[in-house]
């Protein structure tokens, strides 16, 4: 995996960086990268994310889902970061197991989901931490109920990732269920590789012990200067960018393979850097549909933003017919992959020539050993932003403020959030 900042240092843009601005950073990475060091060392909540492909048992997460024999399906029952990773994972390669993700509670598309699978031949992954989160044990609850109706025993084809407590835990003991430890000092939105985010693949065949070298491959390029390592050149060049105006990041892969890493990379980016009126609000965008969407405003619309080009260099291709179209008969001896290439490398000069930065990912091939990767430098690129930016990289009271509130209008206990719910302002329109 490389990064290229070839079109960051860009003259022509105004919140473009110089390399002597990046060569003053690096004084602030390395000493960066010495606090993530040490907290990777005493095992502090967050830095610990950073630890997980060599603390990460493969044979563990492989023995757990060995009692479940050929399935058809695996559906993963959780949200936010109980969900995304693995989804990433699941979704950028191909198996004969279908996987699917009950991340939210729109009764409609549970129903829908539910109809669809044979149940009998399904497998259910429950994962939540504390065993509370409202969202998931609701949309298991209601598997539970079709599996009955279905005649299926859902004890048989269940298995729970969870904490050390809570009703996850109380349930696997009771039912004897197969069960994966959530890892300590991991938020959910850093733990896709670990038990929470492998246990989906393993049940689809894919190589985790692969998504685990891919990591480890990146987290041995972490070093005190952001010129060697590609994950803190991303990290630094981003919060960088963040400090001259540009809050916002379209992260742009040009493999549908990837369109569900950009959701990853939204919750990672968002919820860990959004803090104290600080952060980089991430877009997603899909490369080359979203050329005809959304590159007009990127190249004309405010200069506040910065756009995350992502591909492989190596994969399969598709060659396009010989045609005698008026127009066309350039396209003929191609492939849909040289046009791709062309569209990706068209969007990066066009952006480049409007004075926006961009920065380019490139991996080798989107497989296992290429997702571990990216997701390893992605994570780290976000930890050394919240460094440099001084917020607290692994917190969300936001997001619990949100919690409590949901909870308390369910009847769950007395949550002041939710009283905040009454003095909402009205202007109604009919």
């Amino acid at each position: 995996m490389q990064v290229d900042l070839g079109n960051v240092l860009d003259t022509a843009s105004t919140h473009g960086v110089s390399r002597e601005a990046l060569e003053r950073l690096d004084g602030r990475v390395a000493a960066a990268h010495d606090r993530i060091e040490r907290g990777r060392e005493a095992g502090e909540h967050g830095y610990e994310s950073l630890n997980l492909p060599n603390s990460t048992d493969p044979a563990a997460i492989r023995d757990a889902v060995s009692r479940f024999d050929d399935p058809s399906a695996v559906v993963t029952v959780g949200i936010g970061g109980s969900a995304l990773g693995a989804a990433t994972l699941t979704d950028a390669l191909e198996s004969d197991v279908d996987a699917y993700y009950l991340d939210n509670v729109d009764p409609e598309a549970v129903d829908r989901l539910l109809d669809s699978l044979d149940l009998a031949s399904t497998v259910v992954n429950v994962v939540s931490r504390s065993g509370t989160t409202a969202e998931t044990l609701a949309n298991f609850l209601v598997v539970q109920e079709a599996m009955a109706d279905a005649g299926v025993d859902w004890a048989d084809r269940t298995f729970v990732t969870t904490g050390e407590e809570g009703n996850l835990r109380d349930l696997a003991d009771k039912h004897d269920l197969p069960s994966l430890p959530v890892p300590d000092g991991v938020p959910g939105r850093f733990s896709v590789l670990s038990t929470v985010g492998l246990a989906a693949a393993a049940l689809c065949g894919h190589d985790i012990e692969a998504v685990l070298e891919g990591a480890t491959a990146q987290e041995a390029r972490l070093s005190d200067s952001l010129f060697d390592s590609p994950a803190y050149a991303y990290g630094a060049v981003s919060y960088a960018l963040a400090e001259r105006g540009l809050r916002q990041n379209a992260m742009m892969p040009y493999a549908e393979s990837l369109e569900t890493f950009s959701e990853w990379f939204a919750q990672l980016w968002a919820e860990s850097l959004g803090k104290d009126g600080l952060g980089q609000t991430p877009l997603r965008a899909l490369g080359a549909t979203d050329q005809h969407s959304q590159l007009q405003l990127y190249r004309a619309g405010p200069r506040d933003k910065l756009v995350t080009l992502v591909r492989a260099t190596e994969r399969e291709d598709v060659a396009i017919p010989e045609t005698d179209l008026d127009g066309l008969a350039y396209l003929g001896g191609s492939s849909l992959g040289e046009l791709l290439d062309a569209e990706f490398e068209a969007t990066e000069a066009s952006l480049a020539a409007a004075g926006c930065p961009n920065v380019r990912i490139e991996l080798d091939r989107v497989d296992e050993y290429g997702l571990g990767e990216l997701l390893y430098a992605m994570e780290a690129a976000c930890v050394l932003y919240g460094e440099l930016a001084s917020v607290d990289t692994f917190i969300q009271p936001a997001v619990e403020w949100g919690k409590r509130a949901a909870r308390g209008l369910l009847g769950g206990g007395d949550f002041e959030e939710a009283d905040a719910v009454e003095e909402k302002s009205r202007l109604i329109v009919e």
